[in-house]
């Protein structure tokens, strides 16, 4: 009986101990807090090439503004000295392509080239390596499954892209959802996403895949920009199933972009048919509550690029400023204390 009340003595000490320990510790390591944050527009040395539906990607502390409409330079930004310099060209017109990077190199995937309403989709992967400074063809998308305006995100040496458009803004709306292995060179279909969009941002948050905003760009019934889509989809790669949340994106809109911090996703940017500047909207969505809430807006709205997380400081470049085309940005936003 003694030894019964030891052993349950002790474990009372545990759990006091344990309760502590989450009292005092109440969020993970990987917790971030945004309060005293704000917006900056950088002075910088040079400026990039005005672009949208870019990439805007990191590697090795240094970002690379790539592609968008018509073929031009690779914009470098070093934040150490906030300078702008030039890079090589792509050997193709690349846009419409959420760009990732993986080992080193900077991959567009799913991709359009061509010009409005009936852009075509890129057939291959294009990728540009930062150390030499150079661009080159890569794998190929599977030949029945060619689509443009995806996501794309990589998970454990994996490349993911989820939904997209065939015909440029016309028509062809997909729900696929494909996963390219890098170390087999093979790709595999995977449960289709629960609806179709296009110009929608994907984020990995936790083993899980967000799928954020887009729309259902139908130049065929005059409808590219009405029909942006509210619901925020979650494929978990524990259990292979997608789902849907139940609080949906706080502003609809398209051509925007998503980063996951810690537990957190924040969202912004895009171009809707409710206003005729982009968006500058900056809602958080906490992954483990399922609520949003709302941050300091962006200086400038933009859509059609991507956001950087870089030593606890958030960057946007380029962009279009107005739902469309026109004018295309040559600024850049810092979010920091």
């Amino acid at each position: 009986m003694k030894i019964a009340r030891t052993n349950i003595n002790l474990m009372k000490y545990f759990g006091l101990i344990c309760f502590l320990v989450v009292v005092a510790f109440p969020q993970s390591t990987t917790a971030q807090s945004f309060e005293g944050y704000s917006w900056e527009t950088l002075e910088t040395n040079g400026k990039p090439v005005a672009r949208h539906e870019a990439a805007f990607i990191e590697v090795d502390n240094k970002f690379y503004l790539m592609g968008g409409r018509r073929i031009q330079e690779v914009s470098i930004f070093n934040p150490k000295t906030n300078t702008w310099t030039s890079g090589a060209k792509p050997p193709i017109e690349i846009h419409h392509f959420q760009g990732v990077s993986y080992k080193g190199n900077i991959y567009a995937i799913g991709a359009h080239t061509g010009k409005y309403p009936h852009e075509t989709p890129l057939k291959e992967a294009y990728i540009y390596n930062p150390k030499k400074d150079s661009w080159a063809k890569g794998f190929n998308m599977p030949e029945e499954r060619v689509r443009a305006s995806t996501t794309a995100n990589i998970y454990k040496d994996k490349l993911y892209i989820a939904c997209g458009i065939i015909d440029g803004h016309w028509d062809g709306h997909v729900k696929w959802f494909d996963v390219y292995d890098f170390k087999t060179g093979k790709w595999a279909k995977l449960p289709d996403a629960p609806r179709a969009r296009d110009h929608a941002t994907s984020v990995i948050c936790n083993d899980k895949l967000y799928l954020l905003g887009g729309r259902i760009s139908s130049g065929n019934i005059k409808k590219v920009f009405e029909l942006t889509i509210p619901e925020v989809d979650v494929y978990d790669f524990k259990t292979g199933k997608w789902s849907t949340m139940d609080k949906p994106v706080p502003t609809q809109r398209a051509g925007c972009t998503s980063i996951c911090i810690g537990n957190k996703i924040l969202f912004t940017g895009g171009e809707s048919i409710t206003q005729p500047l982009a968006h500058n909207e900056v809602e958080c969505l906490d992954t483990k509550t399922g609520d949003w809430s709302t941050l300091p807006s962006l200086i400038t709205g933009r859509h059609g690029t991507q956001l950087i997380w870089n030593k606890k400081q958030l960057y946007i470049a380029s962009g279009c400023g107005r739902k469309g085309g026109n004018p295309e940005l040559t600024t850049i936003e810092k979010f920091s204390k």
